[in-house]
């Protein structure tokens, strides 16, 4: 095991700044453990318990906790397994409901409220009505609502509708979704992953010929050496965090690349070990790289650079078990030194230092976020960490592999499933055979291109499963004028976000109240980021007139395909669905008797323990291409990332501040230290930012340890800057590079 407990940080392992306005801050820690308690507090301490404690899989991050080891318990059967995003979801969903009363007030009124009050008017518990022009929502009874949808949809054409699913729903639902949709006559069918990972997927299939992880929660404690791509796991993994721990404890290295040098990777206090939380915390990054935003490319390719001049690769394995690397070597050499740094503003020699870390491993983890992907060329930083592990054969063994940081709590099993606009071959064969009837095959759109399409005026109807689909799209004006001209909206949702409220000027709109997942009356399935299914009991009673997916989903199909080949009323049983999925996805067989056995399973043929690749030829491929960069314009000569606070998870706000960055509010923005000196800028001064898209005004100003030129800046908030530019292969907005100009007020 390598030894790497003194810390080799070429940024110094510090937070603390006094002469720039900043704070010493350690992640985790008493605070956040004071916060959980007050939040079980303000929850009930017996509605808590009852949450917790329950048979459900946890409903925050893809890490993935619960099922039926218990609501505290992994699948390493680790306890307790809970974190503050579990309790920040409960708290949400254990909320009385909104007073129908509260319906009287216009959207206008409502738009006055910000995303983290609307999150807390209530559950939803009555479906609501929104006319055409009127400016209100009105109560409206179940059999009312659900005939009025299956009017508005059957009087429309399918190709001018669309479906959406965000990564909370159950494989269930998501199941019966995409098929309601497809015999409907539709492929336009997708999910949130189209502004997350989907340059993952698409990234990970050209280099391995699989879309998900490689490795199991159990590989991470095998693992010598971590790396931490473009991720901020403090604040929205914090479980993941506990593996870091674990790596630096046994004398691991985790190494982390990421622009802005995050407290709670540097030292993080982890309330589930009693030493860390006396200490005061444990160091977590052993060396932590901040290149400049929107140059991971070039770094990633100058650590291989550096790995191929020493000569520290693993010749057999790349002779062996992969392709193209004859092309790989070439697109390196192409790639000059001066090159490099001056992209990415990390010099040649931590560079080749971060390398020697690399070269000295014997199992290796690679993991990464949206901090990769959320770019114009996302699949390439994705297919360059992918040929990182590739040259030392860091894949296809048990302890190393490759790792993306899912968000939603199964936004990968909802694309496992089918919810997405283009089925693989050997799944619609599948469907087609149980049901006896072609399905469309005209190629569907990505989430991007329907709303672009509404925007044109292309669609009369949308089916939207959760989330929040105007606060997760860029560009906020745009975002509400598409989805203003869709004319019949049906969403399925807990509770209201700005998406119920923005985007419904002119349109008509219908709101149904669902169960959270541990209300649902039958048990659902969820898949974690390791591709580890579980089996989630439901059964919670918290409000009277809430409903299930399936079984609104299901009674959807019932009364809108009189004539499909298959019994949607049937799939009101949640184990007739999951018959029906394990029939037709592959590596899913054995969902059919998971209720009946309770074994919960990792989906076949996913985790690569030894090098055997999902390719024609059996081979790994490297790949090489050109580096594509956005065109500079000396007009906004700032790059700017939108970020996700630690009190928040995706688009849900659950404080406005933000513990581990110091910040207030969030009508923020972060500002190198360089930046701020040449500025004369300081802690509380007033800016503005404008891009070519948007601007945002009076932003209270917040110095943070980034490199010169790279800005930080609140999501959703900071959509309005954000155009809807984005990755070619992926279809993925660039939400973390965006040309922007810093004004003082």
């Amino acid at each position: 095991m390598i030894d790497s407990k003194a810390d080799t940080n070429t940024n110094t392992n510090t937070n603390t700044d006094a002469e720039h306005g900043t704070v010493n801050i350690v992640g985790g820690g008493p605070k956040k453990v004071l916060y959980t308690l007050k939040t079980l507090h303000r929850i009930g301490l017996l509605n808590s318990a009852k949450a917790l404690k329950s048979r459900n899989a946890c409903k925050a991050c893809g890490l993935g906790m619960g099922g039926q080891r218990g609501g505290m318990t992994n699948e390493l059967d680790e306890f307790p397994s809970v974190c503050n995003k579990s309790i920040q979801a409960q708290s949400t969903d254990i909320q009385p409901p909104i007073p129908e009363a509260l319906f009287d007030h216009t959207l206008a009124e409502f738009n006055e409220l910000s995303a983290h009050e609307l999150e807390h008017l209530g559950r939803l518990n009555t479906p609501l009505y929104k006319p055409a022009g009127s400016d209100r929502y009105q109560v409206m009874g179940w059999d009312e609502a659900i005939h009025l949808a299956v009017k508005r949809f059957a009087a429309t054409a399918p190709e001018r509708s669309f479906f959406y699913s965000s990564g909370r729903s159950s494989n269930e639902a998501g199941f019966v979704l995409q098929l309601l949709a497809r015999l409907f006559g539709t492929n336009n069918v997708n999910n949130c992953s189209y502004y997350c990972h989907q340059a993952t997927g698409v990234g990970l299939t050209n280099v391995i010929g699989t879309g998900t992880a490689t490795i199991g929660l159990d590989d991470l404690a095998l693992a010598d050496t971590i790396f931490v791509i473009g991720a901020n796991p403090a604040s929205n993994h914090p479980r993941f965090v506990h593996q870091l721990k674990n790596c630096r404890d046994r004398g691991g290295q985790v190494i982390v690349i990421n622009p802005a040098k995050e407290p709670g990777l540097v030292r993080f206090a982890v309330p589930k070990s009693a030493s860390s939380m006396l200490k005061g915390g444990t160091w977590i990054a052993s060396r932590y790289l901040q290149p400049a935003i929107g140059s991971d490319l070039a770094l990633l390719k100058g650590i291989g650079k550096a790995l191929l001049a020493s000569g520290a690769i693993d010749d057999a394995f790349i002779a062996e078990h992969t392709e193209g690397f004859e092309a790989y070597i070439a697109d390196i050499g192409s790639l000059g030194w001066e090159e490099i740094t001056a992209a990415c503003l990390i010099s040649q020699g931590d560079i080749e230092a971060l390398a020697a870390d690399y070269a000295r491993s014997e199992n290796t983890v690679f993991a990464w976020g949206m901090g990769i992907t959320h770019h114009l060329n996302g699949v390439e930083n994705v297919e360059a960490i992918a040929n990182l592990a590739l040259l030392r054969g860091m894949v296809g063994k048990p302890g190393a592999g490759l790792l993306p940081l899912r968000g939603h709590s199964n936004v990968q099993g909802i694309g496992t499933i089918g919810v997405k606009p283009v089925l693989a071959d050997d799944v619609l064969q599948a469907l087609e055979t149980q049901m006896g009837r072609s399905l469309p095959r005209a190629k569907g759109m990505d989430t991007l291109a329907c709303l672009n399409a509404a925007e044109r005026g292309e669609m009369d109807a949308a089916l939207l499963m959760g989330g929040n689909l105007f606060s997760a799209t860029p560009d906020s004006d745009f975002a509400r004028r598409a989805l203003d001209a869709v004319g019949f909206k049906l969403y399925l949702t807990t509770t209201l976000n700005r998406g119920h409220v923005m985007g419904m000027e002119n349109s008509e709109a219908l709101i149904l109240p669902l169960a959270a997942r541990d209300e649902e009356p039958q048990p659902t399935t969820q898949e974690s980021m390791f591709n580890y299914v579980r089996l989630s009991d439901g059964g919670v009673y918290r409000l009277g007139n809430v409903r299930s997916e399936v079984a609104i989903l299901a009674e959807l199909g019932s009364r809108l395909l009189t004539d499909a080949p298959v019994d949607f009323a049937r799939f009101k049983s949640h184990k007739a669905v999951r018959q029906a999925i394990a029939e037709s996805v592959p590596g899913m067989a054995e969902l059919a008797a998971i209720d009946a056995e309770g074994g919960e399973f990792t989906v076949a043929r996913r985790l690569l323990h030894r090098p055997e690749f999902a390719r024609a030829s059996g081979k790994a491929r490297f790949q090489a291409y050109a580096a594509r960069r956005q065109a500079s314009d000396a007009r906004y000569p700032y790059t700017l990332a939108s970020i996700r606070s630690e009190g928040q998870f995706n688009s849900i706000i659950y404080e406005e501040s933000d513990s581990y960055r110091g910040t207030e509010e969030r009508w923020c923005v972060l500002v190198p230290y360089a930046d701020c000196q040449r500025l004369n800028l300081a802690k509380g001064d007033k800016a503005t930012l404008r891009s070519a898209h948007g601007i945002m005004e009076g932003l209270k100003v917040y110095p943070f340890d980034l490199p010169a030129g790279s800005l930080m800046a609140y999501y959703p908030e900071a959509n309005v800057l954000i155009g809807t530019d984005h990755d070619p292969r992926s279809k993925t907005p660039a939400f973390k590079s965006v040309p922007v100009d810093l004004i003082r007020a």
